[in-house]
């Protein structure tokens, strides 16, 4: 059973409540392009917009299987990197992070997140995987993939300090008991801590950002839900995918959903550190990443909302949503269809309230970051 991200054509999301029709008057912006596999983005200490980009791989010989297309490998070059946007100028601010990807660049993992200690200022870069966790060692031969990293400067060069390694957590661990599978992220961090998303190994850990130490969290479990193609009952994996500090002081956490990726069954959790998940939402499909904005609105990013053909065996571009969750459950669609969100990967509310998107998050040189502003009134 498949337990990492797969990115892939999604289903049709139907909001299961609170539901309020919209007109949708949303304006979008281009801020930047030829980005490769944008992923996570966020604001910095400067006000400046930062960009994780998962690079394109290499043409090594230092190859894994890939989870998504059936007989093809994912190849290791130190193409990842960090951008830079600053008075709509982009640049890459950080490269030679480690990556691994597909022939064509496209689908590639690699730097899937970013984040600013809000105390510190200092920067840190989530490093995912995509294979059986001991592939990274035995194979691809660099331990910083699957690991938390702390960048040491934004000069262009390649200094970093690995912060801890979650993949070897998930070989020492395997917390949910299905095999040694891990793909970190996301994270946020608060109070010294950094709260990480495992996509492929299913779970949620804590990252002492002064000692590395890792503790676990919670686990998300195997449900049972109606296949799509079939209409029999089918085990599907959580897959966690986005991770945020909400305006009460909680995490939460939404999750992607399994093969068979049905729609309407993907779920945000409240958690309070230390308690187990409560169920906050559901009714989406296929959540890609997740922010509150300064009126306590929840915007919800989904990575696509058509059907997933059941032979998928390729890296296909969606068509994203972009929902916003109001403090009293109302949603309403900010943006659907028009063809604006192409595969998007990751939100972030930028101190204007506008929303930042990165677009184009499986492609190799057509990555984009996109200013979203709305005006959509709900009757």
């Amino acid at each position: 059973m498949l337990k990492k991200i797969l990115f892939v054509v999604t289903a049709a999301v139907c909001i299961t409540s609170g539901i309020t029709e919209a007109v949708q008057a949303a304006q979008i912006e281009i801020l930047a392009s030829g980005l490769n596999n944008p992923r996570g983005l966020t604001f910095g200490p400067d006000g400046d917009l930062y960009v994780a980009e998962a690079g394109t791989g290499g043409l090594s010989n230092r190859c894994v299987p890939s989870p998504s297309q059936i007989g093809a490998t994912l190849c290791y070059g130190a193409t990842g990197a960090v951008t830079r946007i600053h008075n709509g100028i982009s640049k890459r601010v950080v490269t030679g992070l480690p990556s691994i990807g597909l022939s064509s660049g496209n689908g590639s993992y690699g730097p899937h997140d970013i984040k600013f200690d809000p105390a510190t200022g200092k920067a840190y870069v989530l490093v995912g995987f995509a294979s059986d966790a001991r592939n990274r060692d035995n194979i691809i031969g660099n331990k910083n993939i699957g690991s938390l990293l702390a960048i040491n400067s934004f000069d262009g060069s390649s200094s970093w300090t690995k912060i801890t390694d979650l993949l070897r957590f998930e070989i020492t661990n395997d917390p949910d008991r299905h095999g040694l599978i891990s793909n970190p992220y996301s994270f946020t961090i608060k109070d010294n801590t950094a709260y990480v998303v495992d996509s492929g190994a299913n779970d949620f850990s804590n990252v002492a950002l002064d000692t590395g130490a890792v503790s676990l969290q919670t686990v998300f479990p195997i449900r049972t839900v109606t296949n799509p193609s079939n209409g029999q009952n089918s085990s599907i994996q959580s897959v966690p995918i986005a991770v945020t500090v909400g305006p009460d002081g909680a995490l939460y956490v939404a999750e992607f959903t399994g093969y068979p990726y049905p729609s309407n069954e993907s779920r945000i959790y409240r958690i309070v550190p230390g308690q187990q998940p409560v169920v906050y939402a559901t009714g989406f499909t296929q959540i890609i990443d997740i922010a509150f904005d300064a009126a306590g609105n929840l915007d919800v990013l989904q990575y696509g909302d058509e059907t997933l053909p059941s032979n998928a065996n390729t890296v296909l571009q969606s068509s994203g949503v972009l929902i916003r969750v109001a403090p009293d459950g109302t949603r309403q669609d900010i943006v659907r269809g028009g063809g604006a969100l192409v595969s998007p990967n990751s939100l972030a509310i930028g101190p204007d309230n506008a929303i930042y998107v990165t677009n184009y998050g499986t492609s190799a040189g057509k990555g984009q970051v996109i200013r979203i502003t709305d005006n959509v009134v709900a009757h």
